[in-house]
């Protein structure tokens, strides 16, 4: 069992940047994968970013060039913000599943554990 734990949500301006963290405890696999996927005020889910342990990282097109994940520390970097990126921002972690697949199945249930997650609100 996996537990994650996010971090590093808040409310900033249109243009302004913040760092969001996963803290991970439990049973980790080499052969990880980790990912970032946020929600809406009416829950439809959209996946961000992920990463995985080879350090492939992949971005949607709607924030790639503005967020930046991290292999090292699974932070998710977030620069210039828009105010169709606030939501729910929701870490998962998985196990022999390729960043780039990853960018498909993380909204998915199936995928592994997820985060409670940490709110975004950019106005």
């Amino acid at each position: 069992h996996v537990q994650l734990v996010e971090s590093g949500g808040g409310s900033v301006q249109a243009g302004g940047s913040l760092v969001l963290t996963c803290a991970a405890s439990g049973r980790l696999y080499d052969n990880w994968c980790v990912g970032w996927f946020r929600q809406g005020p009416t829950n439809e889910r959209e996946a961000v970013a992920t990463v995985d342990s080879t350090g492939r990282a992949y971005y949607s097109e709607a924030v790639k060039g503005r967020f930046t994940i991290s292999k090292q520390t699974w932070f998710l970097q977030m620069r210039n913000l828009r105010p169709e990126d606030t939501g729910l921002y929701r870490c998962a972690y998985s196990w022999n599943v390729s960043a780039r697949t990853a960018l498909e199945t993380i909204i998915r249930p199936e995928f592994g554990y997820w985060g409670d997650g940490t709110q975004v609100t950019v106005s």
